[in-house]
């Protein structure tokens, strides 16, 4: 078929565009660099609109446990996204989509049960030790 042929796109547009953003960044940084204030006050390191002063440092220690839940709960989000553009398709895609997903939800299922039993779901303080220490500073 004429005109699908890759080769017969002039390229030398989009290089052209290219290179005109690429330059026009540079003007606009270089101009906001020159025009801009550059001066240092007393209130430049103050809290803007929060009003709340720092106390300490911002860097806090998380307990590897709280990445852990985090990285679990970015898993599930994509597989939930799964889920959705199954559904979306479900018609089209008949029987075996159907079967697919239920085998798909499935695995799912099993890694949850998995991850519930090694623990790693289990955030904050146990409830049987909560109640142990009670006990004991009680009797």
């Amino acid at each position: 078929m004429p005109g699908n042929n890759i080769h017969s796109i002039p390229l030398w547009p989009l290089l052209l565009y290219a290179i005109a953003v690429v330059i026009l960044l540079l003007a606009i940084l270089a101009l906001s660099y020159l025009l801009g204030q550059h001066h240092r006050d007393r209130a430049t390191d103050k809290p803007y609109e929060g009003g709340i002063e720092q106390t300490g440092s911002a860097r806090l220690r998380f307990s590897a446990q709280f990445y852990l839940v985090a990285m679990l709960f970015v898993i599930f989000d994509v597989e939930a996204v799964f889920i959705i553009l199954w559904a979306l398709g479900f018609y089209e895609l008949g029987w075996p989509g159907y079967i697919g997903v239920a085998i798909f939800i499935g695995q799912l299922v099993v890694v949850l049960i998995y991850e519930w039993g090694i623990g790693a779901l289990d955030i904050g303080l146990d409830g049987k030790k909560i109640l142990k220490k009670y006990k004991e500073l009680r009797g």
